[in-house]
C-alpha cells in the first residue's frame, strides 16, 4: 500500500541562483489538489509547476517551462517515493542562469523528491465495514476480538436479543477476525461484509 502525507510540508533549494520552493499536501480529490494550487502559488513567481497524484487519477503542469522539464519530474518523484493523494508544487524564481533541460529536470524533480523524502508518512489502508450481531453473553468476545484486528465501532444499536455493531477494520483483518468470533462463540456471531474501500487503483 502507498503512504499519503501526515501533514503539508515545505522544502526549498537554489540551484544557480535560481530559488525552488516545493510544498507538498495530502489531498482527497482532485478538487481539493488544485486548491491547494491556488492557496501557495506565488503570483510574483517565474514558474508554479505542479503534480499531483490521486490513485489512478493524475495530472501535472510545466508552467512555461520547457515541456516534460518540470510537472513530469514531480510526479515521478511522488511516484519514487510511493506517495498516493498528494499535490507537490514547486515554485521556481529565476536567478538569471539558465540550468538547461536537464538541470530543470533535476532541480524540480530533486527539490519534489527531497521534499517527499523527509516528510511525515501516513499509511494508506484499505478498510471494510462489517455489520456484525450478538447475542448478548457474546459481547466480551465480541469486544477483545474487535480490538485485538483494529477495529474500530461506528454504530451500535441493541435489540431484544443482543446487538447490532457496525464495525470499520483494514480488510486484511477481515477473515482473522471472523475466525476468532466463530472459534469464541461456537458460531453464534452473525456477520455481513457491508462494504471494502481502500486507496483508488
Amino acid at each position: 500500500m502507498p503512504d499519503t502525507l501526515a501533514q503539508p510540508v515545505s522544502h526549498s533549494l537554489d540551484v544557480k541562483h535560481s530559488r525552488f520552493i516545493a510544498h507538498a499536501a495530502p489531498i482527497d480529490s482532485a478538487h481539493a489538489a488544485l486548491d491547494f494550487l491556488q492557496q501557495v502559488s506565488v503570483a510574483d513567481a517565474t514558474h508554479n509547476c505542479w503534480a499531483y497524484r490521486y490513485g489512478g487519477e493524475y495530472r501535472s503542469s510545466d508552467d512555461g517551462e520547457p515541456a516534460g522539464t518540470a510537472g513530469r519530474p514531480i510526479l515521478a518523484a511522488i511516484d519514487g517515493q510511493g506517495f498516493d493523494r498528494v499535490m507537490v508544487v514547486v515554485i521556481r524564481w529565476y536567478g538569471g542562469i539558465k540550468l538547461g533541460a536537464g538541470g530543470l529536470v533535476r532541480a524540480y524533480g530533486g527539490t519534489a523528491a527531497e521534499c517527499l523524502r523527509t516528510a511525515p508518512r501516513l499509511p494508506l489502508v484499505a478498510l471494510a465495514e462489517l455489520d456484525v450481531h450478538a447475542a448478548f453473553e457474546d459481547l466480551g468476545a465480541l469486544h477483545a476480538a474487535a480490538a485485538a484486528h483494529a477495529a474500530e465501532k461506528s454504530g451500535e444499536h441493541f435489540t431484544a436479543d443482543g446487538v447490532d455493531l457496525q464495525l470499520r477494520l483494514p480488510v486484511d483483518q477481515v477473515e482473522p477476525l471472523k475466525t476468532r468470533l466463530r472459534d469464541a462463540t461456537r458460531d453464534r456471531i452473525r456477520i455481513h461484509l457491508r462494504s471494502a474501500s481502500g486507496p483508488p487503483a
